[in-house]
């Protein structure tokens, strides 16, 4: 067993390659092997969000606070909200974060394939997260 604290792990911001806007993640346990999972709490203000990305073994979001959007390539933006849990399939082109006008944040589960739990992509445009 292994607790981690909380607290025990430095807050950092979302880099600004990957994330637009005010984003804050605070790591909250990473794989050791045999396992592949890791997570993530994502705090996002208001009109942040990530680039598009994809995730070799699916993600999972589960909303704590706020509300927020979701979309998958191709399809229209969902909005989301405290106790909403997305997933992702691998593979799947995606982006995720906080509403326009309110805050929000989620846990964030994901895998490891050959060491990495994401590919980036482009940055998703005003225009794209204005829907």
């Amino acid at each position: 067993m292994k607790i981690m604290r909380a607290g025990s792990q430095p807050s950092g911001p979302g880099p600004a390659d990957y994330f637009t806007g005010q984003v804050r993640i605070d790591p909250l346990f990473t794989a050791e092997a045999p396992s592949r999972s890791a997570s993530a709490l994502v705090m996002f203000e208001p009109g942040a969000r990530t680039a598009w990305h994809t995730h070799p073994a699916g993600q999972a979001l589960i909303v704590t606070a706020g509300m927020g959007r979701v979309q998958r390539e191709g399809d229209p933006i969902e909005e989301i909200r405290p106790g909403d849990v997305v997933w992702f399939p691998a593979g799947e082109k995606h982006w995720h974060g906080a509403s326009p006008q309110t805050a929000m944040s989620h846990i964030a589960v994901q895998e490891s394939i050959d060491g990495s739990p994401v590919t980036w992509l482009e940055q998703v445009s005003d225009a794209d997260y204005g829907g």
